[in-house]
């Protein structure tokens, strides 16, 4: 379970416009409507792209939770441009996210 002080502390490094939503504990980030990582266990994790995989030069892959898809770790939170670049890499390798229509 993931602390609201460290989600804010990464929405600050992280570029404006970034939203979230909370899933079981945890937090969901989105960018341009796109869903590039997330935060874990007070961990930052990212989707594995090609682009953000070399960006980060050799990333640690790490599931989110027990069964899921490997993100990358992304140990470097403290530098506000290093992120805004990483976040930036990731969307141009994304699709937009589908949302559901509410009935």
């Amino acid at each position: 379970m993931s602390s609201k002080e460290y989600l804010e502390y990464i929405l600050e490094q992280l570029p404006k416009g970034v939203k979230y939503i909370k899933m079981m504990g945890e937090f969901i980030l989105i960018y341009e409507n796109k869903i590039f990582g997330g935060i874990y266990d007070n961990r930052l994790l990212v989707k594995n792209t090609s682009r953000a995989f070399k960006y980060l030069g050799n990333p640690v892959l790490v599931e989110p939770y027990e069964s899921a898809k490997k993100m990358l770790l992304v140990e470097e939170i403290d530098d506000k441009e290093y992120l805004n670049e990483l976040v930036n890499l990731l969307v141009q390798d994304l699709p937009e996210r589908k949302v559901k229509k509410k009935i």
